[in-house]
């Protein structure tokens, strides 16, 4: 068992300073060691590259890790050029071996590849594991300091460390020893005066001199201004700091103090009967809130237009496991029973005027059948989409129309009330109810679609303290453009002062669970909101960087304090991006993110310094950034 762990290497995360050296590490190794930091913050994944003044051919170069640090080893008694590019794959004998602090691995690779890298103990459990990507053909070296993947020391004894490069992969044997031999102790800093020394000993023939050169590569967080320092000169162990300028970085602010709207949620709906209900495993996929499901907090349902027991009944299983999974469930009609409409039709026509109060009762009757099986109904709607004309069950609705049934028979209702529930979000069919007050005094939820246009603030229902819910749009495509559209168009209704974002069908080939029960796409992306910003939440005020593609939305949890961070970045390629956080009281954010190779991935936890971090943006990819 422990052979088989060993011999199928999975990708890392040792927090490891990577080295990338011209040649193999010698018997007789001096180490250098240091850091490379701006005025405020480490440089995580920088360039350090070493060469010999005298000898430009010689070189050695680093990166330095997630802390800003890096460790280069090298002999500076019998200095040779540069080898060929080796001709095969492999993996050499960690130095010192046994260690007691801090060890270096060496390997050469042929070609340019990617390496995973897992430390295992002597049961074939994973104490470290990292995935330290693209490298160059050559001689490299990692740097393991005796830690897990929670930062704390291991037991002294025997580990094994495996490298997968390509398609080969080895495996060696070390010994971490307690009391044994280690790395050297080494000065704490490289001062003036160590540096005349040195340059003193090298006119003896005991030092040599380095250039030396900070650099950016992909990953440089944050980014530098590149610096070459000379007449570097090394004799033996010592550690070496470097200060670095950083460049300009686009800054997206969060005002925790400025508190926006309420957000109630996130959801979709089960429309019977014409789609087949949900099943138990399609409702914990769309109203958990795990690992792998939505995070769903609201379910709508249609109110059939026949009153009887077995249509009002088959709602009732998938909105009684919705809510005991936390969601709240609301309810729209398509139209009423057609013997209170002008044309006895199920589709199109008007309620006429006498039967008001019957439409009325009707509504009751459902939301009162909800009740009574368990399942009492957050709010019911008036009508859905009353401003167009279609084929399918529907009923016309005008402005003055919905005004008076809701001034005058919302109260018998017995529940809250949304309306209108246009197609574009008119604002001509709320207005006239917002602008009556005993109307407005009957209206809870100002819904709406976004069909073609309404997505903007809408400053009145805010006035008069209604909550303004998107409650239905739907988009066919499936291509990865069209879904992380579905991200943004979610951030542009929380950007318009929205409390809630519905989408049409849960389970559809276009929806955010597919026909075979799986998350699609498009459902991961809308995890990514769904997921942590919870009921309960308030959206915060935030700025963007939409000239840079990057669109970023902000919400906090006023009883836990916890903060939440969601980011679309619709360009095709990675962006450093900053982000301040005030007031600064976070130390630390977990990252998901949802690309179009990844399904809300969790990453790599990044510190918060000084009241802000600055991250990688994937390319076309969706960002949540939860604090912890």
């Amino acid at each position: 068992m422990k052979r088989n762990l060993l011999n199928h290497l999975v990708p890392a995360a040792l927090c490891l300073c990577q080295l990338l050296s011209s040649r193999q590490l010698p018997a007789q190794t001096a180490l250098v060691k240091g850091m490379v930091s701006t005025s405020t913050a480490p440089v995580r994944y920088a360039s350090v590259f070493f060469e010999e003044e005298d000898n430009p051919s010689v070189t050695f170069s680093a990166l330095t890790d997630s802390a800003g640090r890096y460790q280069l080893a090298f002999d500076l008694t019998s200095v040779e050029p540069s080898p060929a590019v080796p001709t095969k794959f492999e993996l050499g004998q960690n130095y010192p071996n046994p260690f007691s602090s801090a060890t270096a691995i060496s390997y050469q690779l042929k070609t340019q590849t990617d390496i995973r890298i897992t430390i295992y103990d002597i049961l074939g459990r994973v104490v470290r594991e990292t995935a330290a990507g693209a490298q160059s053909a050559g001689v490299h070296s990692i740097r393991w300091d005796g830690t897990n993947t929670s930062g704390y020391k291991v037991v002294p004894g025997v580990y094994f460390y495996s490298m997968h490069a390509g398609g080969e992969s080895q495996v060696k044997k070390m010994v971490l020893n307690q009391g044994g031999d280690g790395i050297p102790s080494l000065p704490e800093h490289y001062t003036a005066a160590m540096v005349r020394e040195s340059q003193r000993l090298q006119r003896h023939g005991l030092g040599v001199s380095f250039t030396v050169r900070i650099d950016n590569t992909t990953n440089t967080f944050p980014r530098i201004i590149s610096r070459q320092f000379v007449q570097i000169v090394l004799q033996g162990d010592t550690t070496l700091d470097f200060l670095v300028d950083s460049l300009a970085v686009p800054v997206s602010t969060v005002y925790l103090d400025s508190v926006q709207q309420y957000i109630r949620g996130f959801g979709g709906a089960n429309i019977l009967n014409w789609r087949p209900a949900m099943t138990a495993d399609q409702i914990q996929k769309a109203f958990g809130a795990g690992e792998g499901e939505l995070g769903f907090s609201i379910l709508r349902l249609r109110i059939p237009f026949n009153a009887d027991a077995g249509e009002f009944g088959a709602n009732v299983p998938v909105a009684q496991l919705a809510q005991s999974l936390g969601a709240i469930v609301f309810a729209s009609p398509w139209t009423p029973p057609p013997a209170l409409k002008s044309n006895n039709n199920i589709v199109g026509g008007t309620l006429k005027d006498s039967s008001y109060a019957a439409y009325a009762a009707h509504l009751k009757a459902f939301a009162d059948y909800m009740s009574n099986n368990g399942v009492p109904l957050y709010a019911v709607s008036i009508q859905n989409e009353p401003d167009i004309s279609v084929t399918y069950e529907s009923c016309d609705w005008n402005a003055t129309q919905m005004l008076t049934f809701i001034k005058n028979n919302g109260p018998s209702i017995g529940t809250r009330i949304i309306a209108p529930e246009s197609f574009q979000f008119r604002r001509a069919m709320s207005d006239s109810i917002l602008n009556d007050s005993a109307a407005a005094a009957n209206l809870a939820i100002v819904g709406g679609h976004i069909y073609g246009g309404g997505l903007a603030p809408y400053p009145l229902a805010v006035s008069k303290g209604k909550e303004v819910w998107m409650t239905e749009h739907l988009e066919l495509d499936t291509s990865w453009a069209a879904v992380l559209a579905t991200g943004k168009e979610i951030h542009d209704c929380m950007n318009a002062g929205m409390n809630a974002y519905v989408w049409w069908y849960i389970v559809r080939f276009y929806g955010p669970v597919g026909e075979d029960g799986n998350v699609t796409k498009r459902g991961y992306v809308m995890s990514q909101y769904a997921r942590f910003v919870r009921p309960g939440y308030h959206k915060t005020k935030c700025n963007a960087s939409p000239q840079r593609n990057v669109w970023v939305s902000s919400y906090k949890d006023s009883i836990s304090s916890k903060v939440v961070i969601v980011v679309v970045h619709t360009g095709t390629s990675p962006v450093l991006q900053a982000f301040v956080v005030t007031p600064g009281l976070l130390s630390s954010f977990s990252r998901y993110t949802t690309s179009q190779t990844g399904n809300c991935e969790r990453g790599t936890d990044i510190a918060v310094t000084n009241g802000g971090f600055n991250t990688v943006l994937e390319p076309s990819s969706i960002a949540t950034f939860v604090s912890k």
